[in-house]
């Protein structure tokens, strides 16, 4: 991966010692990473209130709140993906890592032959996430918008005896009309059809007394 293709992402470094959380920064910095350390769980979480990075490193021992409680907190609190810096290279921190959300896991001690392709591999995998979380969103909000307009066709086509074209011909002209997108009339119209409903019931309610 080139300087160039790398440049503008921002990795954090969390761990307690200085001395190797220097050699991560070098080492990602020359790959064409920017870079920013903290020494302590509080310390990052104040970086990261400041400026989201695309990744994290943390190492799961530091003295404090520890990397796993980290993780915990940057789950609940933030959409920053990250990666455990673990002194174990078995299956089962390969198990501790997912089980906290971890996109991957770089073994101690650290050399860079072995560290780029996990980092790399790990960062790949949280893009892969971010993308589908997006095309999700997408979708939920294109899904939403598509039943709220149907809604109202359906509406329209029962208030006034017409087809689904027409009707749908008639909301899409009243939107273009008041330069506003058809589901934010869909919408507009299902809400001032269950405000007339509720008028309805109080108006007959009061007819019985």
């Amino acid at each position: 991966m080139t300087p160039t293709a790398t440049a503008k992402r921002l990795i954090l470094i969390v761990d307690d010692d200085q001395l190797l959380a220097e050699f991560l920064s070098v080492i990602l910095q020359n790959a064409g990473y920017e870079t920013m350390q903290a020494h302590s769980a509080d310390h990052a979480l104040k970086l990261v209130a400041e400026r989201e990075p695309d990744m994290a490193l943390l190492d799961i021992h530091m003295p404090g709140m520890s990397g796993l409680e980290l993780a915990k907190q940057l789950n609940r609190e933030t959409s920053v993906p990250f990666m455990f810096l673990s002194g174990r290279g078995d299956a089962d921190a390969g198990k501790q890592a997912a089980a906290y959300g971890a996109v991957g896991f770089v073994v101690k001690p650290v050399d860079e032959k072995h560290l780029m392709p996990a980092f790399e591999a790990g960062l790949a995998r949280a893009d892969e996430i971010r993308q589908l979380r997006r095309t999700e969103l997408n979708l939920n909000a294109a899904l939403a918008a598509g039943r709220e307009t149907s809604l109202a066709v359906g509406l329209l086509m029962c208030k006034f005896q017409t087809d689904r074209n027409t009707a749908f011909e008639v909301l899409r002209d009243h939107a273009r009309s008041s330069r506003r997108k058809v589901n934010e009339v869909a919408d507009q119209l299902l809400a001032a059809e269950e405000t007339l409903n509720s008028l309805h019931a109080a108006f007959y309610s009061r007819v019985k007394k």
